[in-house]
């Protein structure tokens, strides 16, 4: 299936936000400054790419329902998408290609993105161009995905054409993110895409978080700690304390991740 990755929105947003968390853990501040940049630009609430990334979520993130109710989804989803103005998107998308292509340079349409496959899916989905037939069995493999049962889960998995440059970029990327813990990588995501709804689940996640890893402070607390190990985990204790009664701020999000790890290795050594 021949596709223009360029013209993809939720494929544009994808290499984004992989540009954003190589930036943030290679604390470049100027490189995640002029990423957040753009993306508050294109992709605010009223912005027409915000709306088209919106319905392509819907159909990409939607799991574990009835497949009438898919069907459904699916129709309201296209009907929503067709109302949207082609022209207006198309020139925000050219926008934000200018964009990429200055600020960030030509590298970053190579980011590898695992799910391709199910992004152009659903591009073709909304596209007028697909043919009557592919439009049918990509709409069908949607409906199936969206009705999956919890336990029949499986991760999509795509294999590029160049499998020895595929192993070397899943090689490097390890080496240089793999040390991190589920919970870090969890944070940095939520982080990372806060801008789209103004911070709302990113504070939601914190919510749930931050009583996580207090709970698990106060236990160690109690335990017979050496006294500069108390010391510092009523220093974290006490921040975390703190952190509640004001917003949150991109100094934040080091001190929440050097956290989980001092939780972790709490954990680890009882």
């Amino acid at each position: 299936m021949r596709h223009n990755k360029k013209r993809n929105t939720a494929f544009i947003y994808e290499i984004l936000t992989k540009e954003l968390t190589k930036a943030i853990l290679d604390k470049n501040a100027e490189k995640k400054l002029s990423i957040m940049g753009i993306l508050k630009e294109h992709f605010t609430r009223s912005a027409p790419l915000a709306a088209e990334l919106n319905l392509y979520n819907v159909l990409l993130k939607t799991r574990h329902i009835q497949p009438k109710l898919a069907e459904r989804l699916l129709a309201e989803t296209k009907a929503a998408h067709s109302h949207l103005d082609d022209r207006a998107i198309f020139d925000a998308q050219s926008k934000l290609i200018a964009a990429i292509n200055k600020g960030l340079g030509q590298s970053v349409w190579s980011n590898f993105v695992p799910n391709f496959k199910t992004l152009a899916s659903v591009d073709s989905i909304f596209s007028s161009k697909t043919a009557v037939k592919k439009r049918v069995l990509f709409e069908q493999a949607a409906i199936d995905t969206m009705s999956t049962p919890p336990d029949s889960d499986t991760p999509e998995t795509m294999v590029p054409i160049d499998t020895l440059t595929y192993g070397s970029f899943i090689k490097k990327y390890n080496e240089k993110y793999g040390d991190l813990h589920q919970e870090q990588k969890e944070l940095l995501n939520r982080f990372i895409t806060s801008f789209a709804d103004e911070g709302f689940e990113l504070r939601l996640y914190l919510n749930e978080e931050l009583s996580r890893l207090k709970g698990l402070l106060s236990k160690a607390s109690a335990a017979d700690l050496k006294p500069l190990v108390s010391q510092k985990t009523a220093q974290v204790t006490d921040y975390l304390n703190e952190f509640k009664k004001r917003d949150f701020f991109d100094g934040d999000l080091k001190k929440i991740l050097k956290t989980q790890e001092l939780v972790r290795e709490l954990e680890c050594n009882d």
